[in-house]
């Protein structure tokens, strides 16, 4: 999203795409983030009109991001300890993507499943002679 986009054009879009956040470029660099929490904060406790608010004056600038690299538990702490629920993901300066709080979640169940059907399989299986 452009940073000259309107607060209302910008919720217009999280609401379409049903998402909570939407990463802010400036001549096609990524310049911030803008979230509900945004919206909340810099916005509607401000008293401030969406329909004329830019997002480059209520977004967060300095935002929380990743590397390619960045583990899974690693993005988790990161989300935890930041209290962010969205966070891009830079491959260099290429941004590849945004992972979320709702994908790290998933992530985790998957994972736990899976454990807990390995565990079933052992405990349930018989022992080699």
């Amino acid at each position: 999203m452009n940073e000259e986009f309107t607060v209302s054009a910008a919720v217009a879009e999280m609401n379409r795409q049903r998402i909570g956040s939407l990463l802010v470029k400036r001549e096609g660099q990524v310049c911030g983030i803008f979230t509900e929490r945004d919206v909340l904060t810099r916005v509607v406790s401000a008293g401030r009109d969406p329909s004329v608010t830019l997002v480059r004056d209520v977004m967060t600038e300095d935002f929380q991001s990743i590397r390619l690299e960045t583990s899974v538990e690693d993005a988790m702490h990161i989300m935890t300890d930041r209290r962010v629920r969205h966070l891009p993901v830079f491959d260099d300066n290429v941004l590849l993507g945004m992972v979320s709080i709702g994908d790290v979640t998933r992530w985790l169940l998957k994972v736990n499943e899976m454990e807990a059907e390995n565990l079933r399989r052992y405990i349930f299986s018989e022992y080699p002679s």
